[in-house]
């Protein structure tokens, strides 16, 4: 793919082109609004775009459901389907991500505690496409209710080879349901996973829920920085310098991306009373750039507000480590989550 953007604003979802008088404000604002060392240009690498038919599956070109219900490594509670039940495009240019509360429990699909009483869906880009710097984005629309752990986020392509956390971990948008107004940016890697990722949180204002509409998430990864960004809003910056001492950078080869949907787990604690079933993630797109050759890396910006220290523990400090396996986890595993 050839087509490059200029990112100095959210990227405008599909379908809502702007008017004459749009443009013209737009253009009279970048005008007086441009800068060389703010606005950066990027080239789109992938993209899915969800633009097929109702109740199709996600492009098998692009996509893989991973399948299982050991737990994740988290006593997660659902079994993760490949099933047109789970995941599939709705028609109107988006994928569905949808979990299920199963009723009787499903005895056909076993997990950790028994016949799984919920089924969701986890696709991944591993052995499709990977890539290691530039630009990862997506708009999408979160579920909600207690329980329910909506992800997109990233895994270094070498977990086969290098295990988790030492092949790294980028989670671009983690959001769970008692926490309605505020989603988790963090890094994983040897000597700072599970509770003691480093990251930070960004929470909407004024009591506003990210489940009742569309955002968009994204971090801009260079060899030794990430930043990440809700609705183009720039919230934390992350660098080797935020790492433990002694830790090292892990961030330094391609990763593939993520989408899923969990229900339960030691940081969302299971569904209860409140949760209503079915909850869906919708993703209208997701998108990879990378930096337009030659384009200097811009001036690390300051970090919102919304910044919080560097030890992420997001309220699991008590937790055994959480870890967030690439692939099925054995008996022998189900009970002891790897460090």
């Amino acid at each position: 793919m050839s087509q490059t953007m200029r990112l100095t604003s959210p990227t405008r979802p599909k379908g809502r082109g702007p008017g004459p008088a749009a443009l013209l404000f737009a253009s009279a604002l970048l005008l007086a609004l441009a800068a060389p060392a703010r606005a950066q240009t990027w080239t789109l690498a992938w993209a899915d775009e969800f633009d097929g038919p109702a109740g199709a599956r996600a492009d098998a070109a692009k996509w893989t459901a991973e399948t299982g219900g050991g737990g994740w490594g988290n006593q997660e509670l659902q079994f993760y389907t490949d099933t047109t039940k789970n995941a599939f495009t709705d028609g109107a240019g988006s994928l569905v991500i949808k979990a299920v509360r199963e009723t009787p429990p499903r005895e056909s699909a076993r997990c950790w505690y028994g016949p799984c009483r919920y089924t969701s869906a986890r696709l991944v880009t591993k052995h499709k496409f990977a890539q290691a710097y530039g630009r990862f984005e997506a708009r999408l629309k979160v579920p909600y209710g207690q329980g329910i752990w909506p992800a997109f986020w990233m895994l270094g392509a070498n977990i086969d080879a290098a295990g988790w956390p030492s092949c790294g971990e980028i989670d671009i948008m983690e959001n769970i349901g008692r926490e309605p107004s505020t989603v988790h940016g963090t890094l994983h890697g040897p000597g700072y996973s599970g509770a003691g990722g480093v990251g930070a949180g960004y929470t909407l204002p004024a009591g506003r829920r990210f489940a009742d509409d569309f955002h968009t998430f994204a971090v801009e990864w260079e060899p030794n920085a990430v930043r990440w960004y809700v609705d183009g809003r720039l919230y934390q910056t992350r660098t080797p310098g935020d790492l433990p001492a002694g830790a090292r950078w892990v961030f330094d080869h391609p990763f593939f991306i993520i989408l899923n949907v969990a229900v339960g787990g030691r940081w969302p604690g299971g569904p209860d009373a409140t949760t209503v079933f079915p909850q869906t993630m919708r993703v209208d797109y997701v998108r990879v750039y990378r930096r337009r050759p030659g384009e200097k890396t811009v001036d690390r910006p300051r970090p919102s507000q919304h910044n919080r220290p560097a030890l992420n523990r997001r309220a699991r400090a008590a937790s055994p480590p959480l870890t967030r396996l690439s692939q099925e986890t054995p008996d022998s595993q189900k009970s002891s989550p790897t460090p």
